[in-house]
């Protein structure tokens, strides 16, 4: 019996790599909406995902060494941003499960703000670094 076969993965395409500092943080903001937007994302969803990808640069610039390197993909109808850094990792418990200040943690913020306002959000952190990933969904063709 034959099968057809299923759907294929596309590989990511790059959309956009730049390193960062905080200076460079506008441009970031509006490179990434321009992109979201021809990729197809509509707001307020592209709006919602440019908030998160500053929240967690802004960690970068504030907590990591001055910066990192943004990597923006598409990949199977998701957009994904990337946030490299340097710094001297993390553990995933400084992200509040409730809105922070009700549980106690005094940190966390940014990354439970981009939790919020993405679909998927994705960190592993070690001693050369961290990676925070960003991924929204796009709209499916007509």
């Amino acid at each position: 019996m034959a099968t057809m076969p299923g759907p294929r993965e596309l590989p990511s395409v790059t959309l956009l790599e730049s390193r960062f500092t905080q200076d460079d943080l506008p441009r970031l903001r509006m490179l990434v909406d321009q992109y979201a937007d021809h990729q197809g994302l509509p707001e307020p969803r592209r709006s919602d995902f440019i908030v998160a990808l500053d929240a967690v640069a802004v960690n970068a610039v504030e907590h990591a060494g001055g910066g990192g390197t943004l990597v923006l993909q598409r990949s199977d109808g998701c957009l994904a941003c990337h946030i490299h850094d340097v710094g001297p990792g993390f553990s995933t418990d400084v992200i509040p499960e409730l809105a922070p200040g009700l549980d106690g943690h005094a940190g966390g913020r940014g990354l439970w703000l981009a939790g919020l306002l993405t679909d998927e959000l994705t960190i592993s952190a070690g001693p050369g670094g961290s990676r925070v990933t960003l991924t929204v969904h796009l709209p499916k063709p007509r």
